[in-house]
């Protein structure tokens, strides 16, 4: 399994990891073990990728803010991990290059499909970025879901469900033309089925 050095030493952590932020973590064995992938996941808090990680068995790159890398130790950290920059709402070519490189070099690409954190913990509005990506590179999409007890953001020693849906492949977004109209609706296709994998988790807590 190839991974950053940053990345693998955190996954040597992952016992300790496990301790600060308790997951259950359903049919992570969705993720193919080889392949390009686009993991959509809703965002909650900062620590999602490092939760999502923990649940995945391959290393997931993943875009971040680029205001997250003008700290230049936090940035080394970052890219260390596997992260990469992109400006958010201003088309950025060159984060979007790096992103179609990662898929098709058979790599995971993580997306957090809202764009930016929910401060509810409720489901937001997808955006079409990741659809587009999967288009582009004829790569299957991941639904990923996670989910704090309380429905709101998951916090630190409290436990969060992460569920992995099933695989959507390139033609199962029903994407017919490469349009900004069948990339929104393929973009609700993927939110639907994290929606499908919110209801599931809630409903496991409430028997709990």
């Amino acid at each position: 399994m190839k991974y950053t050095f940053l990345y693998a030493f955190g996954k040597f952590l992952t016992p300790l990891l496990r301790i600060l932020m308790p997951i259950h973590i359903s049919h992570a064995e969705n993720l193919p073990k080889e392949g390009p992938v686009v993991v959509c996941c809703n965002h909650a808090a900062y620590k999602d990728p490092i939760m999502v990680s923990l649940a995945c068995h391959r290393q997931v790159r993943y875009m971040a803010k680029a205001e997250l890398f003008q700290n230049k130790l936090i940035g080394k950290l970052l890219k260390g991990f596997g992260a990469f920059p992109i400006h958010r709402g201003q088309g950025d070519s060159d984060a979007l290059k790096v992103a179609r490189e990662i898929l098709e070099k058979g790599e995971v690409l993580g997306i957090f499909i809202e764009g930016t954190r929910s401060r509810t913990g409720k489901l937001g509005k997808p955006k079409p970025g990741a659809v587009m990506l999967a288009y582009e590179t004829n790569s299957p999409v991941l639904p990923v879901c996670i989910t704090a007890k309380d429905g709101k953001q998951p916090r630190l020693l409290h436990r969060a469900n992460i569920s992995f849906g099933e695989l959507i492949p390139p033609e199962g977004l029903g994407i017919k033309e490469p349009t900004a109209m069948d990339y929104r609706r393929a973009s609700r296709l993927v939110m639907d089925k994290i929606q499908e994998l919110r209801d599931q988790d809630e409903a496991w807590f409430h028997r709990k």
